[in-house]
């Protein structure tokens, strides 16, 4: 979230930021100036009358000066989830299943047209495979849960940026600016075209065998 222009409260933002990047803590964030009931509510809810706050596994740490605390005392690192690299969570994605998909939906609901016509190819092959929607949040519960506290508009956020963090970093990772992208033992194939063209040469199954 952005860092809101009123000077104290930013610098009190900037230096928790600060802390936990420092301590490779996983974390994000969400900007209370952008939903007033939020913002009051979640006073009321932990019983905490300012921010900047810090919340882990859905309890309430606390703010800055209990975070500085914690930083001295060495128990900072004991208590905040350390932050997967995002090459490292990629990894482990592409490689959750021998073929895997990433697309937008999943197998019973395409969300775009070249997701769907992929999938009536894939469902023609008669393999196994998995498939990962870079829209949602269902397959990303083995990446790290950050900050999650139990307001109803605050997972959705979290895992958002999750998804989107996967969405931008696999198109860097695989050098492929699109999706869909299917991978075979974590290799990638391609995309639609790609896929396509393997149909037409008879070579996709051999390749999703694994066999090419």
């Amino acid at each position: 979230a952005e860092i809101p222009p009123n000077p104290p409260f930013a610098l009190y933002v900037r230096q928790l930021v600060e802390i936990l990047t420092r301590h490779g803590v996983a974390f994000s964030s969400f900007d209370v100036f952008s939903d007033e009931e939020v913002r009051q509510g979640l006073k009321a809810f932990s019983s905490w009358p300012t921010y900047p706050q810090l919340y882990v596994a859905g309890e309430l740490v606390g703010g800055l000066d209990i975070v500085k605390e914690l930083e001295a005392s060495g128990e900072l690192d004991t208590i905040c989830p350390k932050a997967q690299k995002l090459e490292d969570r990629l990894k482990s994605l592409i490689n959750k299943a021998p073929v895997m998909l990433f697309m937008k939906g999943n197998k019973q609901m395409a969300k775009c047209g070249f997701s769907k016509q992929i999938l009536e190819i894939m469902n023609n092959t008669g393999v196994d495979y998995e498939t990962f929607d870079i829209l949602e949040d269902e397959e990303v519960r083995g990446a790290p849960r950050p900050l999650r506290v139990h307001f109803p508009e605050l997972p959705f956020l979290i895992n958002s940026q999750l998804i989107f963090q996967v969405r931008q970093g696999l198109k860097s990772f695989s050098n492929w600016p699109t999706y869909p992208q299917l991978y075979v033992k974590g290799e990638l194939v391609g995309g639609l075209d790609i896929v396509k063209e393997l149909k037409e040469s008879g070579e996709l199954l051999p390749v999703l065998k694994g066999e090419n």
